[in-house]
This record gives structure tokens, C-alpha cells and sequence, in this order.
């Protein structure tokens, strides 16, 4: 494995409903390049006295029978056995009542093993179900450790959450408030962010998220892990937000979620309390205490495709809140998952593969106020010979500067300009490349640019 992965340890309550087996299966595909740590078998409160570690090995055994073919398109695909050893238990229980002196569990000290590990790598916790695993580990280094050496440990700790599945999420932000926490907050689904990713949108096009598409790209005719991937019950997917933002595509910075990238965009508040509304599976509905990384609103147009003269144009539909910030890729992540499918049964001359972004230039350039800014993709290219379109784009929510950037040359050429605009004090600009092939499915990789823009003297 590639010490440039991120590591995770994965807390998922499979078989509460066929998505974390969805996600699972979509996980695998990318476990050359996310360094996966450990697949925890957890309760929730949609599963809260069972837990299913076979279910896990299940999945494991179809990828085991396309490894193979996988690495022929890349390398470091973990062998079946190396994932086979990551599966551990949690405790059949729901919630904090798994969790104290006698609920230490294989999982709990799965995570404790690899965080004493000798790795500068954080260590993310991706949690598809309850978190009671997480605290309880957090419960035993408390006990265990002195406080330098506890808060050693939990310095390496990250965690992303869908929402919150028991009572366990909001007792560790209570318990750890410098604990790096990720979550849509409570049992109130309708608010959260990751619901963007499988949301049927009027005006999107919402085609690669059909049962259709999913039939066709993901399930038939791709080998063993496709046809383990299950037909949506409520909803597809819903737990891969929680580790799209670890996948090297050039746009995700995993430890600066207010960046923005395929797993969403979050802020670091504390969320107002708003009591009464949606709760699902009675999860605790109580004020957070401290800031966490949560809900955070984007604002996009879409680009479509003009039949004549500039290839591309803005869409004059607006699309905006916190979901957006998923709706945005959703294109893209979905082509991206589709191929890597593709890989699963194909020699590598008849599937497609991502297109490799080379600037001319650093990705973080400093400017004064009025100057002239070139960008410049030139270098970019594609493993498979095929076409290569661009998109430049201001990421106006994930800088600080809130004036407009107008850029000079047409957004869909691999060569941009703009004047840097009026500042009062150093702001940053992040403009966004996408590079997308012609191949099929069409696949996009990114560079983000940090523009500095210094005021004049």
C-alpha cells in the first residue's frame, strides 16, 4: 500500500439495509488507493441487537474472484486475505449501552491496535452505522493511557459521519470536544448532507442514479461484484459520502472539508439547536456543545453541452444548500465508479481510465490586487489516447474572498486568465480545473488552484 493513502477503519451496520453492502462493494474498487484499515461489523439504531461480519466476507469473496482482473488496469489492490483480516466485531448492542468496562470488543481494540501504530497518516474513522465501536475504544484509552498519551492518540483520529445511527456520536463530541467530527448531526435525515448523493432533483439529470443505470453499469455483465451489488431498497448508497472525500482525484483534501469535494462540503460551526421535527429511530435530538464540521450551503450552475459554437455553456438553472455541494460531482463520481466496474472484466485496452491533470505552473500562486493571472492545463493527457475537455471554474464557497472572478479566456480551454480583484486584506481564491476524457463512461480529474490575493500597497 502507498503511504500517500489515506487510512480508514470502516463502522458499518450491513444488512440494516442493502446500501452499506452498495458502499462496500463500491469501497473494494477503491482499496488500491484508500488504505483500508479495518470493516467493523456495528449495530444501529436500525439494527440494534445483531451484527453481521459475514456479511462483510460475503463481498470480500466476490472481489477476491476480480482482483485479478483489476489489477491489469492498476496496481496495490489488496489481496483477499489482507481484507479478510481487517473484518472484526463490534458488540451486538445498541448504542451507549455497548459501551463501558464490559464491551470491549475485538473492534473497539482493532481501532486502538492502529491508532498505536507508528504512521504520521490520520487515521479515519468512516462510520455507516452507530459509533458505540468508536466510543468505546475512546472509553478504553481513556482508562489505559495517560492524558498525553490519550490525547496522542485521538490527535490521529478523524471521523466522518453520515448522520448520527445511535446515542453513541453525540456523548463522543460531548465527551472529546477536540475530536475531529464530520456528521449531520441527530436523526434528521431530511436536513443532512449525504442524501445529495442518491436525491431525485427536478432539472438534474438524475439518469446515474436509476435502477436502470445501476443495472446496467454496476450490477449485469460485471462480474461477481456487480452482481453482489443489491437493488436499492431506501435509498442508494447512502453511506459513501463518508469516504468519497479520501479517493486521490485531484480535487478532495480530505482534513479541509470546507474545501469541498465528492464527498460534500462541510463548515466548522456549532450548530444552532432547533428542537421538535423529523427524528429517525428515536437517535438523541439534543444541542451541540461544541463546533463540529457539518452542514455547509453551495451555490452552482451547471455546465451542459452546446450543439453549436462553444462546446460547453453555463445553465441558467440555479442549484443551491448543502446537498449541492454532492450534486455538483454526482456525474462524475458515478462514471468514475461505473468504470472502475468496467475493470472488473475487461483487459485494460477496452475499458476506459482517468485523464492525468499537469499544470505548467504551482497550484498555490500568490497575486497583488489588478494583476493579470495566467493558467495554463497544457500538459494534461489521457492514458487512453482519448479527447480531452476543460472546465475552469471559481469554487467561490470553499475561499474567502467574495468577489467575483471573471475569467478572460472561454472556461472550456486548457489555457484561462484573469485580473485579480479589489481586496482589503489577503484572500484566497480556489479555482477549479476539470478535466474530462471522451472515453466511455466519460471520466473527469481535477486540479484545484489556490489563488492568495494580497491587497495593493
Amino acid at each position: 500500500m502507498g503511504n500517500n493513502n489515506q487510512r480508514v477503519i470502516v463502522l458499518t451496520d450491513i444488512e440494516a439495509d442493502p446500501d452499506d453492502t452498495q458502499s462496500l462493494i463500491r469501497l473494494l474498487l477503491y482499496s488500491n488507493q484508500i488504505d483500508v484499515k479495518g470493516l467493523i461489523a456495528v449495530t444501529s439504531t436500525h439494527l440494534k441487537n445483531n451484527i453481521y461480519p459475514e456479511s462483510i466476507n460475503r463481498v470480500i469473496e466476490a472481489y477476491k474472484k476480480v482482483r485479478p482482473n483489476l489489477l491489469k488496469h492498476e496496481s496495490n489492490y489488496p489481496s483477499s486475505d489482507y481484507l479478510y483480516s481487517c473484518v472484526k466485531k463490534g458488540v451486538p448492542v445498541y448504542g451507549m449501552q455497548g459501551v463501558g468496562d464490559d464491551f470491549t470488543s475485538e473492534g473497539s481494540e482493532w481501532i486502538i491496535k492502529e491508532l498505536q501504530v507508528n504512521d504520521d497518516r490520520p487515521l479515519w474513522i468512516s462510520v455507516w452505522g452507530g459509533a458505540n465501536v468508536l466510543a468505546q475504544a475512546l472509553y478504553d484509552i481513556q482508562k489505559r493511557f495517560s492524558e498525553a498519551q490519550a490525547n496522542e492518540l485521538i490527535c490521529k483520529l478523524r471521523v466522518y459521519s453520515i448522520s448520527d445511527q445511535d446515542d453513541a456520536g453525540i456523548w463522543i463530541r460531548n465527551k472529546f470536544p477536540s475530536l475531529f467530527y464530520i456528521v449531520s448531526p441527530g436523526g434528521r435525515y431530511g436536513g443532512a448532507t449525504w442524501p445529495g448523493i442518491n436525491d431525485v432533483v427536478k432539472e438534474l439529470d438524475n439518469s446515474c442514479v436509476s435502477n436502470k443505470w445501476i443495472l446496467d453499469n454496476i450490477q449485469q455483465g460485471h462480474g461477481p461484484l456487480g452482481a453482489a451489488y443489491p437493488d436499492v431498497a431506501w435509498g442508494m448508497e447512502g453511506d459513501t459520502p463518508a469516504f468519497l472525500s479520501l479517493i486521490p482525484n485531484g480535487l478532495s483534501v480530505p482534513e479541509k472539508p470546507n474545501w469541498g469535494g465528492w464527498g460534500g462540503r462541510y463548515e466548522l460551526y456549532t450548530p444552532v439547536y432547533c428542537p421538535g421535527g423529523e427524528n429517525i429511530g428515536n437517535v438523541p435530538d439534543e444541542p451541540e456543545t461544541r463546533p463540529i464540521w457539518t452542514n455547509a450551503s453551495d451555490t452552482f450552475f451547471r455546465y451542459v453541452y452546446n450543439p453549436y459554437g462553444r462546446s460547453i455553456r453555463k445553465d441558467s438553472l440555479c442549484f443551491s444548500g448543502n446537498r449541492a455541494s454532492l450534486y455538483r460531482w454526482r456525474e462524475d463520481f458515478q462514471n468514475d465508479f461505473a468504470a472502475r466496474m468496467d475493470w472488473c472484466v475487461k483487459d485494460y485496452a477496452a475499458a476506459n481510465h482517468p485523464p492525468v491533470v499537469k499544470l505548467s505552473h504551482s497550484s498555490k500562486i500568490d497575486v497583488v490586487s489588478g494583476e493579470y493571472c495566467v493558467l495554463n492545463a497544457a500538459k494534461s493527457y489521457d492514458p487512453d489516447g482519448d479527447h480531452l475537455s476543460f472546465l475552469w471554474f471559481s469554487y467561490k464557497e470553499a475561499g474567502t474572498c467574495k468577489s467575483a472572478v471573471k475569467l478572460f479566456e472561454p472556461e472550456n480551454v486548457y489555457k484561462v486568465a484573469f485580473i485579480a480583484p479589489e481586496v482589503d486584506q489577503d484572500e484566497t481564491i480556489h479555482i477549479i480545473l476539470r478535466v474530462t476524457d471522451h472515453g466511455y463512461p466519460a471520466l473527469s480529474r481535477y486540479q484545484r488552484v489556490i489563488i492568495c490575493v494580497h491587497p495593493r500597497k
